[in-house]
């Protein structure tokens, strides 16, 4: 049977030591000193003596990544937390380390895989690709949601001790949850406007129920990925898709005329308003100009009405005069204006 020293290899693929075969310590020691039938019970007892005293060696230390923590048990039990670096433990399986990547963010991905990826449970099974992604919306029609949780290991012991598979376990967690939140809303939603709400419910559900469990696990961040319809309504999908996107293109390209032209009309209609108040006040403030002047004039008038009728001839002849070419200033006693105009001269005769 193959032995380590102790350390557990977990779902993350790492061990502290490789793993040792007694057995071939044995061999060698035999391939080294012989074995034949005439060797003494005195060196079999030191041959066994060393290879127990190498075992012990080799199963008495380990050691902690910089971004992990050991569980210590002994003969099963919790002792201690280790921190990381060199430390030396009971050999012989007495005391047994677990390390566990505190520090390192985890994730398990639903609907598809990464290659090369050393957890076990981060990626589904070959039968569970399809079966996780294949989800019910809201409305009654089917959707293919591919998500990814990323998470960290908040208290090892919980994680080693209170749930067996807790990598599993969250899983399953993470599947029931979101199965219920798209369940609650339509397909449009899950795959356009919606994704960021489904993202957000889906953690606070997730990292509740983590909670209630006493798994020892914090999740960070639940992220949608691609999200489709099944396959024998592909083409179908996409031409409605592609249609709705039609529609939106035209209605925005609407908006836009809309918003170009209704508000410069609005604007020429209120210019004209403001013009027409404009003039409208204009009017009645020179017509009322008009009717006090004309009523002060009349009052002055009603005082003196010979002078004031001479002043105001005077004033417009000054007004009137200065625009004229000539001034023919008539008697009373004249016959006619003509022999005052020299009539040839304004012609231009000689």
């Amino acid at each position: 049977m193959p032995f380590n020293n102790g350390d557990s290899e977990g779902p993350w693929g790492r061990r502290s030591q490789p793993a040792f075969e007694p057995g071939d310590l044995l061999k060698r020691m035999e391939h080294r000193f012989g074995n034949t039938p005439a060797a003494s019970p005195r060196g079999l007892i030191a041959i066994s003596s060393f290879v127990l005293i190498a075992v012990g060696v080799w199963t008495s230390y380990y050691t902690v990544p910089s971004d992990s923590v050991a569980i210590l048990q002994r003969f099963g039990k919790y002792v201690t937390d280790v921190s990381p670096g060199l430390h030396f433990k009971l050999p012989l399986g007495i005391d047994k380390a677990t390390v566990v990547p505190v520090k390192r963010q985890l994730k398990q991905e639903f609907g598809f895989t990464t290659p090369g990826a050393a957890d076990p449970f981060q990626s589904p099974g070959p039968n569970e690709e399809t079966r996780e992604t294949q989800m019910v919306t809201g409305d009654l029609n089917a959707a293919l949601v591919e998500w990814v949780i990323q998470y960290r290991i908040s208290d090892p012991v919980k994680f080693l001790f209170e749930v067996r598979e807790p990598s599993e376990t969250l899983r399953y967690v993470s599947e029931s949850v979101m199965r219920e939140v798209v369940g609650d809303r339509t397909v449009d939603e899950v795959i356009t406007i919606g994704r960021q709400e489904i993202e957000t419910e889906a953690l606070k559900k997730m990292q509740a129920l983590s909670t209630k469990y006493v798994m020892g696990i914090s999740i960070d961040q639940v992220q949608l990925k691609n999200i489709n319809p099944p396959q024998p309504v592909q083409e179908s999908f996409n031409e409605v898709n592609q249609a709705q996107q039609e529609k939106e293109k035209l209605v925005n390209e609407a908006r836009r005329d809309y918003n170009k032209v209704i508000p410069l009309a609005q604007g020429e209609k209120d210019q004209r308003i403001r013009e027409a108040d404009g003039y409208r006040l204009k009017r009645i403030n020179e017509a009322e100009g008009d009717a006090a002047r004309f009523i002060s004039l009349f009052d002055e008038y009603n005082k003196a009405p010979e002078v004031t009728r001479r002043r105001i001839y005077v004033e417009t002849l000054q007004d009137v005069l200065p625009g004229l070419r000539s001034t023919i200033i008539v008697d009373d006693q004249a016959r006619g204006v003509l022999p005052l105009l020299n009539l040839d001269q304004r012609a231009g005769r000689p």
